[in-house]
């Protein structure tokens, strides 16, 4: 009875022994799982609760989505990229940096400057949604495509013109006759007069 019942204790006592390690590994592997998640974005679009391991190199990033490696390094270096990690001090990206350089080459390709771009990721709330950042700015994009086009307009009146009125020999010639018009144009607008007592303007036909 005494040597089944220490085989018993021993046994039990191994369990007990085994549980508490079971425990601490589970809560150990339980922390490294949480130091691996992703604080927010404060770009605002995307937010992922692991992270990913790096492993694409500059090359097969820019291979991907058709850019030159240089353009990447140039991106981060201006701040419209995050910082890439780095492996034995190379440059590792995860897949998501292809997802970002995606929304940068549809941002450039509709005509947004780099500095709009900084400000689509950068320049509102964290938790501003990707689709009000969006309307913003292309509200004001618009905006500055209309007054180009009434430019381009403007240009293409005056080229056109050029084209079929223009007899000259030499540019001498032609620029005496763009500044005979020049001056004629002005001369035909009404000159603005002030009246120093009452401070206003009036034409003077």
């Amino acid at each position: 009875m005494d040597a089944s019942f220490r085989s018993r204790r021993s046994l039990t006592l191994c369990l007990q022994i085994n549980t508490v390690r079971l425990k601490a590994d589970f809560k150990a592997s339980g922390e490294f799982v949480n130091s691996l998640s992703t604080r927010s974005s404060k770009s605002g679009i995307g937010c992922f609760r692991m992270r990913r391991m790096p492993h694409l190199t500059v090359s097969e990033v820019a291979q991907q989505v058709g850019i030159r490696p240089s353009a990447i390094r140039y991106y981060e270096r201006i701040g419209v990229l995050l910082p890439a990690q780095r492996i034995s001090g190379q440059r590792r990206y995860d897949n998501t940096v292809l997802h970002r350089l995606a929304v940068i080459q549809w941002a450039r390709q509709t005509g947004f400057t780099l500095d709009e771009i900084r400000q689509l990721f950068f320049g509102f709330r964290d938790n501003t949604p990707a689709s009000k950042r969006w309307r913003n700015l292309s509200r004001q994009k618009l905006a500055e495509l209309a007054s180009q086009l009434e430019r381009i307009k403007t240009m293409q009146h005056l080229l056109r013109r050029m084209t079929r009125c223009c007899r000259c020999e030499t540019l001498d010639e032609c620029g005496k006759g763009i500044f005979s018009k020049a001056v004629s144009s002005v001369a035909a607008k009404p000159l603005a007069k002030v009246h120093p007592e009452a401070g206003q303007e009036t034409r003077v036909e």
